[in-house]
């Protein structure tokens, strides 16, 4: 009687990777799908600094979708960092934010 325990419990144990295969060949990817995370959205935001030399604004801006960021004022590294001569301490814009490098900047800004 142990020994047919001891067999059930090796046969469970052996059929599990099968099992387990099975399931992921199936076409279950667990990685998030491109249509899952929002597209980058203009958003509405302040000037509040610009730093030519290092590249980057700071922003007062409102959420973020597609960087799952709130409302917040920070200071972002500029895609176009020659554009930047095209703006100023309080102007209003419209800027687009994307992961560059694996950071958040601002990929492109208009005047609102």
């Amino acid at each position: 009687m142990k020994s047919a325990k001891t067999l059930a419990f090796v046969l469970a144990f052996a059929t599990m990777p099968a099992a387990f295969a099975a399931g992921s060949m199936g076409g279950m990817d667990m990685k998030p799908s491109a249509a899952s995370q929002p597209a980058p959205q203009p958003v509405v935001a302040e000037i509040r600094k610009i730093d030519v030399q290092a590249g980057k604004v700071t922003l007062k801006h409102g959420p973020i979708a597609n960087l799952g960021m709130g409302p917040m004022t920070m200071a972002f590294p500029v895609k176009d960092r020659a554009s930047l001569k095209n703006f100023k301490e309080g102007d209003g814009v419209s800027a687009t934010f994307d992961n560059v490098d694996g950071k958040p900047t601002v990929v492109e800004m208009r005047h609102k």
